[in-house]
């Protein structure tokens, strides 16, 4: 096994610049459409979607939420991934038109803003949320004839037309506002874990097993997945592998399963 790196290079935070948003379909237990809502044991049965924000450039799983198509997880995977991030504004964040994302968002990157006073009579005007000028939000609506895509078309949310193009012009991967990074991601996550392919009998039985099985797959495939388009050449016909983790200054090497399930989430400082 090799030996783990005890330099910063793999520490936290990513050197995420960019974003993509989207949530992924699979059930626990039974289909939606069998599932009692007056019934509190189906509560945990039924429609389990994936929360995801996707670094594209390092193709990195940033965050992953899962649960219920709610409004209420949507908040927590955007607060999750500006925490994980430190807080820093990314170069352009993408995602389709779910409207929960504009409302978490803004919840998640606004800050209180004191307006000033105007000189008149009566009660000051009362402190609001603002975003940062440099946040910039896009989304991507497509259109659909018998099931194939036929028209895409984007809408700047946050930000402005000029400086999405310029973000754009800065990304390594993107020439154009896009989710086709989270969307290839998806089919990939799919086949690592068969639990999640549309038409199976090996479907979770167990919500909370389906999850943790979510987790495991999402996350270890940031450190022990090689991904192709990340490899680098060191030679003549010669490549180096990596995995969205050393890509995104997480890892020095490709880890093992073994060395991702033993290695401790939480680090003992000496004398405690």
């Amino acid at each position: 096994m090799p030996k783990m790196s005890t330099t910063k290079s793999w520490l936290f935070p990513p050197q995420t610049r960019e974003v993509q948003f989207d949530e992924k379909w699979s059930f626990g237990g039974k289909k939606e459409k069998h599932c009692d809502p007056n019934d509190p044991d189906d509560e945990r049965q039924g429609d389990n979607w994936d929360h995801v924000a996707l670094d594209p450039e390092h193709r990195l799983v940033v965050s992953v939420i899962p649960g219920k198509r709610t409004e209420e997880k949507v908040q927590q995977l955007v607060e999750d991934f500006q925490q994980r991030t430190a807080g820093r504004l990314m170069n352009l964040m993408t995602s389709d038109e779910y409207p929960a994302y504009k409302t978490a968002i803004l919840a998640a990157y606004s800050v209180v803003q004191e307006q000033p006073r105007t000189g008149r009579p009566g009660r000051p005007k009362k402190p609001r949320r603002v975003l940062p000028k440099k946040l910039k939000y896009a989304t991507v609506h497509k259109e659909r004839e018998n099931g194939r895509v036929v028209k895409v078309t984007t809408r700047v949310v946050y930000g402005t037309l000029a400086a999405v193009v310029a973000a754009l012009a800065l990304s390594r991967v993107s020439s154009n506002v896009n989710t086709v990074f989270i969307e290839r991601h998806n089919g990939s996550d799919r086949n690592r874990n068969r639990r999640k392919v549309r038409k199976t009998c090996c479907f979770s039985k167990d919500w909370e097993v389906h999850e943790c099985m979510t987790y495991f797959t999402m996350y270890s495939y940031n450190f022990c997945w090689p991904v192709r388009t990340l490899r680098v050449q060191v030679g003549e016909k010669q490549y180096e592998q990596r995995t969205p983790a050393m890509a995104a200054g997480l890892a020095d090497h490709i880890w093992t399963t073994k060395e991702w399930v033993t290695y401790p989430a939480v680090k003992r400082i000496r004398g405690r």
